[in-house]
């Protein structure tokens, strides 16, 4: 794709399109999914801190090798 412009464009498709499936599957959950050994929750009276580092990572991988096999020459 030489061109940027269309190469935006189906970059914003994309992304609309993954903002469709979330707004639908919003009531989909992964079982496991946010709750991995490795995800940091730290827990006093007034303060809730929680960062899901494991499940980022994993999302990550996913991620990458899902566009290195689209993108691949």
């Amino acid at each position: 794709m030489s061109n940027p412009g269309k190469f935006l464009i189906i970059i914003g498709l994309g992304i609309a399109l993954i903002g469709v499936c979330v707004g639908l599957l919003s009531g989909f959950k992964i079982p496991f999914l946010g709750k991995l050994p490795g995800d940091i929750f730290v827990q006093n009276k007034n303060f809730t801190f929680y960062f899901p580092f494991t499940t980022c990572l994993i999302i990550s991988l996913v991620l990458s090798l899902i566009f290195y096999f689209i993108f691949r020459k």
